[in-house]
């Protein structure tokens, strides 16, 4: 077995498995079209973007895959698998923990993947150090009719922060919040009716991903989320698409009343690169006459 890098000669044989690459980050693929399409595959090979690929040579079918990390972020994300013909190659864990290690070389703290339950990518996974923490399904909404009522939403502003960080922490699960930390600027929109209702969205030439925060307490949410998705700026008929993770399930039934087509159900995974150890220091100097207990203070150590 031998896993090295794509490089540029790799890349009329990673175009030939254009129709057989497996998607592991929903949005992206749904707003930026097949990630091994001919507009994203110079970027597989490009030393400065964080954005890397890498291939397995071996004595039969050669698999490959990539992982992207945004600068800053705590996490990475697999892009893709291919070709979905390989699914149960023996040599895809090791190629997933390559493609692992490299994200924790650019400073990650754990990488994801969304992958279908019923896929052979979810064993192979499993079988790389990933667990399962949440599942998501992406409801088609670009046929849902117009609300019987507008409702505003406004475009979320840097004063807006602090209502939507406060909606996340009321919706997101304690355990999960280090994996899904909170938004540092918030995008999207804010529903003007309580402030219970927050929409962020990612976009792209092939479609538009919205992602809820909605508070159980939230009235009417099926007209507003219709009145949103209707009255999208700058939509130019691209497909609109909800994502619903496991902890908002309870917006399924509404989507549904909507006239939305949710799609399989899928595992959210994810692969922990570094975990927090507490370490006892005693302070490097106290003023005469105070007394001090030992602090505890965190660190991060890296797996080997």
């Amino acid at each position: 077995m031998s896993i090295r890098p794509l490089a540029i000669f790799d890349l009329p044989y990673l175009y030939s498995f254009r129709e057989q690459a497996i998607g592991l980050d929903s949005a992206r693929t749904l707003t930026r079209g097949n990630p091994l399409g001919a507009v994203g595959l110079f970027a597989y090979v490009n030393p400065v973007r964080h954005i890397y690929s890498a291939i397995v040579n071996g004595e039969g079918e050669s698999v490959l895959g990539g992982v992207i990390h945004s600068r800053n972020e705590p996490f990475a994300k697999l892009l893709f698998i291919a070709p979905s013909s390989q699914l149960h190659h023996p040599d895809l864990p090791a190629l997933i923990e390559s493609l692992a290690a490299q994200a924790g070389s650019w400073g990650a703290f754990h990488v994801l993947a969304e992958v279908d339950e019923t896929s052979e990518a979810f064993i192979a996974l499993r079988r790389a150090g990933f667990s399962v923490y949440a599942w998501q399904r992406m409801w088609d909404v670009s046929d849902v009719a117009p609300a019987s009522r507008s409702v505003e939403w406004k475009r979320v502003k840097s004063i807006h922060t602090p209502a939507v960080q406060s909606i996340y922490y009321q919706i997101v699960p304690p355990l999960l919040q280090p994996i899904e930390p909170q938004p540092k600027v918030a995008l999207g929109w804010l529903c003007n009716e309580g402030e219970k209702s927050y929409v962020s969205a990612t976009q792209g030439a092939y479609g538009i991903v919205l992602s809820p925060l909605i508070h159980p307490e939230a009235v009417n949410v099926g007209e507003k989320l219709a009145s949103l998705i209707t009255n999208l700026p700058d939509r130019r008929n691209r497909p609109v698409y909800v994502c619903v993770r496991s902890y908002q399930a309870w917006l399924e039934p509404v989507l549904a009343d909507l006239g939305a087509k949710g799609a399989d159900r899928q595992a959210v995974m994810v692969k922990h690169l570094a975990h927090m150890i507490k370490d006892g220091q005693t302070a490097p100097a106290v003023p005469s006459g105070v007394s001090v207990q030992p602090s505890r203070v965190s660190r991060i150590e890296t797996k080997k």
